[in-house]
């Protein structure tokens, strides 16, 4: 155990110049280490000096090469999709609010207009950006609106938003899809990710009414009544709520 020595103390006895012969080597030892460590650093920073810089460099490039990609090649390309992707959307709203000749107008969307690109090709051209990941919505949504199904699916399952309507609107889509298909189970599976998706009193209670339905059409009434309660329980205001009244007493009908 170290004791404590004022200081100019001798040490007088025999065993007091032992301790202190011993504390002493062992405090060169010790510095004797950190020089030894120090020293081999040293030579591991020489000997792989080169090594070393090319690692910082590689690092400092991969920063610059991000940072000068978002600001030189991204941004622009943004903007130019956007660009692209106005005539094309406009097209799709006309669609949506045309009473005549709506497939027509949503296959203009599609494949484009007075010289500008269409949903397709804005989606492959610019993948990866905002722009092209939009122009997988408004594929999905057209060819769905033109009753190419297989088609849909595959352009809104591309789709990805943390959107409050569009992502569960996407989904939703996708499980109507499956029902033109007649693929209950799959649109079942769909219905129900786009009601937990998000809780708003918008999507919600409409995918939540479709789960409902499909699933009392499967034969799953417990399940069913689940859904048309939580739309009973949590959006009693909803379109849905006066429906899911009656669906109730459908499933509770069935699941006894």
């Amino acid at each position: 155990m170290a004791t404590y020595k004022k200081r100019g103390y001798k040490p007088k006895t025999k065993v007091e110049k032992e301790i202190e012969v011993e504390e002493n080597s062992t405090t060169a030892e010790v510095f004797n280490t950190l020089d030894e460590s120090a020293n081999k650093a040293e030579e591991f920073v020489e000997k792989n000096q080169k090594n070393i810089f090319i690692v910082i460099g590689v690092v400092a490039a991969l920063v610059l090469g991000y940072l000068g990609y978002q600001e030189f090649f991204a941004k622009p390309k943004q903007g130019e999709a956007m660009n692209e992707m106005y005539q094309a959307q406009k097209t799709f709203n006309e669609a949506v609010t045309s009473t005549v000749g709506q497939d027509s107008l949503y296959n203009l969307a599609l494949t484009g207009v007075n010289g500008k690109l269409g949903m397709i090709d804005i989606a492959k051209q610019y993948s990866g950006s905002k722009a092209g990941n939009l122009a997988n919505y408004y594929a999905g949504m057209a060819y769905l609106n033109t009753k190419n199904y297989e088609q849909a699916i595959a352009y809104l399952d591309k789709f990805k938003s943390d959107d409050e309507a569009l992502a569960p609107m996407a989904k939703g889509a996708i499980g109507d899809a499956f029902m033109q298909l007649i693929d209950p189970k799959n649109a079942l599976d769909y219905y129900t990710q786009a009601a937990n998706l998000r809780q708003n009193e918008f999507t919600t209670p409409t995918y939540l009414f479709k789960a409902g339905t499909t699933a009392l059409s499967l034969g799953e009434a417990s399940k069913a009544l689940g859904f048309f309660n939580k739309i009973k329980d949590n959006y009693p205001s909803s379109p849905e709520a006066t429906q899911a009244e009656v669906f109730i007493g459908k499933a509770q009908a069935l699941s006894n």
